[in-house]
């Protein structure tokens, strides 16, 4: 026998031994898998904390909601099909993976394309159970696939998606589809529909994207694209899709905002915490979640700020809401005493019975008897009853409307507070109480007219111009502007005075409109938009929806823009003209202490990274104008 003869056989007795221990070594993991498989028993869950910048706990997210276990036996078929036919429609067939998708997978990564994911359900709830599906290694991939097909070996199909039901995340603070069914539509997943069995499973990939009370219109495209699916396999009937989809779109209560099983937690900043939890709703995903995971998370909040700012808002909206309705009561009451005698005379000779004031008043009545009377009795028959229906159906929709009209005779006011040389934000209201029918963060979401406010921004673009100085002399006489299509403007000063000439950091302090326009006229509109942008931080794709609109309104504030970016223009200022990006997290650490985020240590790597270009406006610009805004 030859050498080499040898040395081959020698080599695959060496293979051979190293491939059975490391097959023994995978069997041995899992052979008490079923053992390790109970439905009722999972991690303990840690709440995470939310710390001031001074170490002060300002909250803790954790989810209030059950895992409640629930028999695949129990579930609509609907429910078990949509999953399918949005997850893995081969799910039947295979055992435990997918030749095809992985290498659709591999492809996708190479090329970096998206060319849809890789994994069956099995690897799914495998790779939840015993991976970490943060580790985007393929090494991740192939413990994985492992997983799956032991998991496949094992158990049935059914019970597979039994576990995979009970087990995954739903978004909202749910796990498991009957929590997740109860949270997204008041009633128990023994209920679903196969629309809303559609807005389900659209959760499974992106349940922060796809929320629907915070993106319903992302939310019923994808839905659409299941429901097609499902009726293009044949599970259901278009009829069957259509009036479910139409169902539950005309039952959907807008006014509902994304809050999360959380609402009734101890809180001394909750619309800070609402901002945060949705900021880390975006940044972590796969095995952990913000409920359960014990996540440390350091912001740039100052609790005394806040409390100050919480104290001295409820006050002001208390007050002008007290205001507002003594005005409007005062307006009400005189209208009624001289109009309705006419009202009333006018029914009488000229038989118009649609004049009656009476009827004008019915709806009013109505309202306030449903909200008295009504209301409390259908909550009451719906508990003894245990008709959720009657609740969801008829007093949800009756809700919306009465809070929809309470909303147009309400004053509401917002305030953020950002650390200029930093971008922390130290103190941040998004409205009057906080509660779970108000939850829209005005101060980060509302898009309202600046006004004279926005004066300033292109004021900063003519004194860099050079065209202007602070002590440039501009006339503050009547004028007659042209647009481009020669129609005239014609502008007019607070109370219609007029002050002569004035110089430039005069005009601005008293806000004086005639001079405003004529600097923006002198460095032209483009110019004056650019600046704008710039100093308010605007994303590129949401310009041409913010009305920045080249023209002579423009110059008065008439555009959409949010408080925070309001804020960030004025933060630009006060830094010497570098770029000031608001930031509410620091860093988030693990249970066991571990930095898992650093969003702090990234934005300062980009801001350097900017080099001159974070230089806004020259560095003495800002002094005088900012001094003139004080």
């Amino acid at each position: 026998m030859s050498k080499f003869t040898i040395l081959m056989i020698s080599g695959l007795f060496f293979f051979a031994a190293l491939f059975g221990a490391a097959l023994g070594l995978a069997f041995s993991n899992t052979k008490y898998i079923i053992d390790n498989e109970n439905f009722t028993e999972f991690d303990t869950a840690l709440p995470t904390r939310i710390l001031d910048i001074n170490g002060e706990l300002i909250t803790e997210l954790a989810s209030e909601e059950k895992r409640e276990i629930i028999s695949i036996n129990h579930l609509p078929q609907h429910m078990i099909d949509a999953l399918v036919s949005r997850e893995d429609r081969i799910f039947y067939s295979h055992r435990g993976f997918s030749i095809k998708a992985l290498f659709r997978a591999v492809i996708g990564q190479a090329l970096h394309l998206s060319l849809g994911g890789g994994s069956t359900l099995t690897q799914q709830i495998a790779g939840t159970l015993y991976c970490d599906r943060r580790d985007m290694s393929y090494m991740r991939k192939l413990k994985e696939l492992w997983w799956a097909i032991q998991m496949e070996r094992r158990f049935s199909k059914n019970e597979i998606l039994e576990l995979y039901l009970n087990k995954i995340y739903f978004g909202g603070g749910t796990y498991g589809v009957n929590s997740a069914s109860k949270y997204y539509f008041g009633h128990s997943a023994t209920e679903i529909t196969p629309a809303e069995a559609a807005i389900l499973v659209v959760q499974l990939s992106n349940p922060a994207h796809y929320n629907p009370f915070e993106y319903p219109n992302r939310a019923m495209d994808r839905q659409k694209y299941v429901l097609t699916a499902m009726v293009d396999s044949g599970l259901i009937t278009q009829e069957q899709a259509d009036s479910s989809f139409e169902d539950y779109w005309a039952n959907f209560d807008y006014t509902r905002t994304g809050n999360t099983a959380i609402r009734n937690r101890d809180d001394n900043a909750p619309w800070f915490s609402e901002y945060v939890r949705r900021e880390l709703s975006d940044m972590i995903y796969g095995t952990d979640d913000i409920y359960s995971s014990g996540f440390t998370v350091n912001t740039t909040l100052n609790l005394k700020n806040q409390i100050a700012a919480q104290n001295t808002m409820e006050r002001y909206i208390a007050y002008a809401n007290r205001t507002y309705q003594r005005s409007s009561t005062e307006r009400q009451n005189e209208a009624f005493k001289i109009y309705t005698p006419i009202t009333e005379l006018l029914t009488l000779v000229l038989d118009l019975n649609e004049l009656k004031v009476s009827e004008q008043r019915n709806e009013a009545l109505a309202l306030s008897t449903y909200t008295k009377t009504i209301n409390p009795i259908i909550d009451v028959i719906s508990l003894v009853s245990g008709i959720d229906t009657l609740k969801v159906g008829i007093a949800n929709k009756a809700n919306a409307v009465a809070k929809s009209n309470v909303g147009k005779n309400v004053i509401e006011g917002t305030m953020i507070a950002i650390e200029n040389s930093t971008g922390y934000i130290t103190s941040l209201v998004g409205g009057s109480k906080f509660d779970g029918e108000n939850q829209f963060i005005r101060a980060v979401q509302a898009k309202l007219q600046p006004g004279s406010s926005f004066k300033p921004l292109y004021y900063s673009a003519a004194i860099d111009s050079r065209q202007f100085t602070p002590s440039s002399i501009i006339s503050d006489t009547p004028i007659v502007f042209h647009t481009a299509d020669g129609k005239p403007y014609i502008p007019q000063n607070f109370r219609g005075e007029w002050k002569g000439d004035v110089e430039l950091w005069y005009a601005l302090a008293h806000s004086m409109n005639v001079p405003s326009l004529k600097i923006l006229d002198g460095i032209g509109f483009d110019t004056a938009i650019n600046r704008a942008i710039a100093l308010l931080g605007i994303p590129e794709e949401e310009v041409p929806y913010r009305g920045f609109v080249p023209g002579y309104p423009i110059g008065l504030g008439v555009c959409s823009v949010r408080p925070i970016e309001l804020a960030h223009a004025y933060a630009c200022f006060a830094n010497g003209g570098k770029e000031v990006i608001p930031i509410a997290i620091r860093s988030v650490e693990d249970k066991n202490g571990n930095v898992f985020l650093n969003p702090e240590k990234e934005l300062r790597q980009k801001q350097q990274a900017k080099g001159a270009e974070s230089q806004i406006i020259s560095a003495g610009n800002g002094k005088p104008l900012l001094s003139v805004g004080s």
